[in-house]
């Protein structure tokens, strides 16, 4: 694991290293970069696969106290991040949460963006996204404490795999939300970071809804990958993401909900290797 210090504190990230063209991975709401563990595995000899750990509730280092932590803030914490590695012509890639930063990035500059891939994400009314965002958004509003006091029932499975949970989030990947659990749950600074990051995401609800009026003006090549069975994520809204960009593709995968990196990381890597090498 590599470090960083950035404005807002220090990021993690996992680099593979090489001289291939440059994947950079941004994962959703109380996930690490871990998510892209499979996914990077299958992409990584080809391709330079950058993965951070942004401050979104399973990060393991605090942020300062006086670090800005809304979502315009976390995608120009993002932005700051390629321009410190230097990371040219990439190909930026985003799921759930992940996903929403991506096109808050599209609807800017991005100068530092070749393409994209939009993969099961937040996207135009959905947010906060599903049951499980909801029920987020209702629980940041408790004070640091209580906050941390209302997920310790998270350490029973049958609770996680809750549709309020991460129950429709992942088919498979309940190794790693317990994983992503244990920052917050131990760490009284990811605690007061992760609810200002859903305070300040519950007061602009409607940040996705601009963000998509500006993604029509988007001309780099975009691949919208789509869960089919997603229930948190409406595949609708993959297709009306592809129908707004210029040179997008749309991919719909089977048996998987929206993190495609955990349920179908094969396929996910096969079609983000296929899109960048043909564009």
């Amino acid at each position: 694991m590599n470090e960083i210090e950035l404005s807002a504190g220090t990021i993690e990230y996992e680099d593979t290293g090489g001289d291939g063209p440059v994947l950079v991975f941004l994962h959703g709401l109380l996930m690490d970069s871990s998510l892209w563990a499979e996914t990077i595995a299958d992409l990584a000899g080809e391709y330079r696969c950058v993965a951070p750990t942004l401050p979104l509730g399973a990060h393991r280092k605090a942020m300062r106290p006086d670090a800005e932590l809304s979502m315009p803030a976390l995608a120009r914490l993002a932005e700051e991040f390629l321009a410190r590695l230097d990371l040219r012509e990439v190909t930026l890639v985003g799921v759930d949460t992940g996903g929403a930063l991506v096109q808050l990035l599209m609807a800017g500059d991005a100068g530092r963006v070749r393409r994209v891939v939009l993969a099961s994400c937040d996207a135009f009314d959905n947010f906060p996204p599903g049951l499980t965002g909801k029920t987020l958004f209702l629980t940041g509003r408790l004070p640091p404490v209580l906050f941390g006091a209302f997920l310790q029932q998270m350490r029973l499975k049958a609770l996680r795999r809750l549709p309020i949970s991460f129950g429709w989030l992942t088919k498979r990947g309940d190794a790693a939300v317990v994983r992503w659990l244990q920052p917050l749950l131990k760490e009284p600074g990811i605690r007061r970071d992760t609810v200002r990051v859903l305070r300040a995401a519950a007061a602009e609800p409607g940040i996705l809804v601009d963000a998509a009026a500006h993604l029509p003006e988007f001309d780099r090549p975009a691949l919208v990958v789509w869960a089919s069975e997603d229930r948190v994520m409406p595949p609708e809204h993959g297709r009306r993401l592809a129908g707004l960009l210029p040179k997008a593709q749309l991919s719909e995968v089977d048996d998987s909900y929206t993190l495609l990196p955990l349920d179908r990381p094969a396929e996910l890597g096969r079609l983000i290797g296929e899109f960048t090498r043909t564009t």
